[in-house]
């Protein structure tokens, strides 16, 4: 597929006032002189019509697939959630569009790694919304420990705790269905352990620990209360790739949390990353530098890792980024990250975390 000299982006799941999409999408690609924004498909003509109109998009559908079959979309961008997705990306590569999906990308990693392969087959580039490895924190982390800032990694270990109200609206209700794809694992999991991954490597062996404590949740709208089947709290221990320790623990549910804090330990020092608020794709984040010789030394984060949209929220920064990326994907014809193949490996870790706490066995991941 040639491609214009702007990117023509179809979004799925456009909206004039609310949702993913209109938050940190939309103003993302807005802010990207390779893009434009050309039609919005939404859940009914009207609301179409009118994330178009706000937009500037020509086009508006209440069908996904007319948007993915119009000559004037180069890019799909398919901003829904898993439970309401079935067909959507493989219908975009299909059609020979280039295509950024959501995060989950599937139910698991072989799903994950047959839409790789389609979208491969098809030449089409790709993308998914673990855009958090973009955060400028997270690189400049990343960097610190290539260039031995903290010598030899001995260990790492992540931690995450959220506040989760008991009272939902119903719409969020998937979240507390193990079945359902886009439960605590796949979204707060899928997001934190990607982002960790990305700055300490892959981990190839762990045990884990899934638990529910929060077995109930009351519906908002009606008062009912549902069952939750999906766990609150994961714990895993194992080792990475270079054959450091690793832990990660993740904690979801009472009035207060936390949020990120990465601590790797090296011969030559010890690099801690703490979040201001639990907040899951947008926090602030704060580095510290300690090598024994007195107390731990804050590492201000370099201007050049802020250059790009510096005054945007986190999630609108990061999302920009995979979006330039994908550009330069698109053009040249070279892989990027975060694509499908990050997707996959995330989902492979996700698989052999519930396999371990399901089995009691420790997992091996090539």
């Amino acid at each position: 597929m040639s491609t214009p000299p702007r990117i023509r982006v179809g979004v799925v799941g456009g909206h004039a006032a609310r949702g993913w999409a209109r938050a940190v999408h939309l103003p993302a690609l807005a802010a990207l002189p390779d893009y434009e924004i050309t039609a919005i498909a939404g859940t009914s003509m009207e609301s179409a019509n009118a994330a178009a109109e706000v937009w500037s998009a020509a086009h508006a559908f209440d069908d996904p697939y007319a948007l993915m079959a119009h000559p004037e979309v180069d890019l799909v961008t398919i901003a829904v959630q898993l439970t309401k997705r079935d067909g959507l990306v493989q219908a975009a590569i299909a059609a020979g569009k280039h295509v950024y999906s959501e995060w989950p990308l599937a139910l698991s990693a072989t799903i994950a790694e047959d839409l790789h392969t389609l979208a491969e087959k098809a030449a089409v580039r790709h993308a998914v919304g673990l855009q958090s490895r973009n955060h400028p924190a997270i690189r400049f982390l990343r960097d610190l420990l290539a260039e031995g800032k903290a010598g030899e990694v001995l260990s790492a270990s992540l931690t995450y705790s959220l506040a989760t109200p008991e009272v939902w609206s119903h719409r969020y209700a998937a979240l507390f269905d193990q079945t359902k794809g886009v439960n605590h694992l796949a979204v707060v999991g899928g997001h934190s352990i990607d982002m960790f991954r990305s700055v300490v490597g892959d981990i190839t062996e762990l045990s884990a620990t899934l638990a529910t404590r929060l077995t109930l949740i009351t519906l908002e709208e009606t008062g009912e209360r549902i069952e939750v089947t999906s766990p609150d709290q994961i714990a895993v221990s194992g080792l990475l790739e270079s054959g450091a320790a690793v832990s990660v623990h993740l904690m979801t549910g009472g009035p207060s949390g936390d949020g990120f804090r990465i601590e790797v330990h090296g011969r030559a020092g010890r690099l801690v990353l703490s979040s201001a608020n639990d907040s899951l794709v947008g926090p602030q984040f704060t580095l510290h530098f300690a090598d024994g010789t007195g107390a731990p030394v804050e590492l201000p984060i370099p201007d050049r890792y802020r250059r790009v949209l510096p005054d945007a929220p986190p999630a609108v920064h990061n999302v920009h980024r995979v979006y330039s990326d994908l550009a330069r994907g698109i053009r040249s014809g070279e892989p990027i990250e975060p694509d499908f193949a990050t997707a996959a490996g995330t989902h492979r870790i996700l698989d052999a975390i519930k396999h371990a706490a399901e089995t009691g066995e420790r997992q091996r991941l090539t």
